[in-house]
């Protein structure tokens, strides 16, 4: 196959998976608007508060056109989010730009807004712990996988057994007690904006990321373990050493490589529930990212807050899915063949 002929397959491969995201998004957002605005009743007395008369109740559904078919109200936030829309105030109107979400019942501040404040605080504790379970959990497993049957594979497999089993947040109470509290080694964790002072946001994020990424490092060392053994046991491999080729070699070069793909995809894959996994991270350690915002607009009922993040999770685990499809795809090129 000429590498033309391989490009097109890679691209047509990665447009499907295009496709088929978006696909998935429009489904997910009318499985989230029909959840939030049609189950839990009257969203016009949850606008107004519980001490609304009948009279300012009718007004407000009124201005939210909850009178209105749902499926014209489902148009309208769908354009919303894809066009942008007009809101009324009261007294005037305002513009919500694209993609729009909505204005928050609490505070009345344009819900993608609100998240686009809080993203960075999320993604940095994500990438954060994402690459520290990245490095810890494949460098364990290919250290698990290349000793078999000696000490260190044993010492090894307990450690990430005992990791899998150990919940985050009961690594995170017990790292804050001694690393911060007793050995005073690290602040108790704050948020700092990477703009403002690099250091300081890295030495305030170290203790969050080590609380997510030693659990997951376990479950990335037992599958990249695992891997490495299937592919250590194929013939081309046996042919290599047969060869005399040097048993590092053959695990850095050839072994790894082939051990990445499922890797690969449960690293992009595991990106997007990380964004949805961070709600106790933050709540635990009080930074001030969309998890938190979300754990406290379910409890004040801010219905355009909750859908809105809601839906911006749900991008984020829809688009490393697609994206976790496309870098498999480059590792093993027979997906794209299937």
């Amino acid at each position: 196959m000429s590498a033309l002929a391989r490009l097109d397959g890679l691209a047509g491969f990665a447009l499907r998976r295009v496709v088929g995201a978006a696909v998935t998004l429009l489904a997910i957002s009318v499985l989230i608007y029909l959840v939030f605005y049609v189950a839990p009743g009257d969203v016009a007395q949850i606008t107004c508060g519980p001490r609304c008369s009948p009279a300012q109740v009718q007004q407000v559904s009124a201005q939210l056109h909850l009178d209105d078919p749902l499926y014209l109200r489902y148009w309208d936030f769908l354009r919303g989010v894809l066009v942008g829309r007009d809101f009324s105030t009261g007294t005037g109107t305002e513009h919500c730009g694209v993609p729009c979400l909505g204005v928050s019942y609490q505070s009345d501040q344009q819900v993608t807004q609100l998240i686009w404040t809080k993203l960075p605080v999320s993604f940095s504790l994500v990438i954060g712990a994402m690459t520290l379970w990245l490095l810890i959990g494949v460098g364990t497993g290919v250290l698990s996988a290349w000793r078999r049957g000696r000490l260190t594979e044993r010492a090894l497999t307990t450690l990430t057994l005992a990791g899998t089993a150990t919940p985050v947040f009961v690594i995170g109470l017990v790292l804050m007690i001694v690393v911060c509290g007793q050995l005073q080694w690290l602040p108790f964790p704050q948020y700092v904006p990477f703009t403002e002072d690099p250091e300081q946001w890295a030495w305030n994020l170290l203790l969050p990321w080590l609380s997510l990424a030693l659990i997951e490092a376990a479950r990335y060392a037992r599958l990249t373990r695992a891997a490495m053994l299937e592919t250590l046991a194929e013939d081309h491999v046996r042919t290599f050493r047969a060869y005399g080729v040097p048993e590092p070699s053959i695990i850095g070069r050839h072994a790894l490589r082939g051990a990445l793909a499922p890797v690969i995809a449960l690293a992009a894959t595991d990106f997007g529930g990380a964004m949805g996994g961070a709600v106790l991270a933050e709540t635990m350690f009080g930074l001030p990212g969309v998890g938190r915002e979300l754990v406290h607009a379910v409890k004040v009922v801010d219905l355009p807050v909750v859908v809105g993040m809601v839906l911006v999770i749900g991008f984020f685990v829809v688009l490393a899915n697609a994206v976790a499809d496309v870098l498999f795809a480059v590792a093993d090129r027979r997906v794209v063949l299937s």
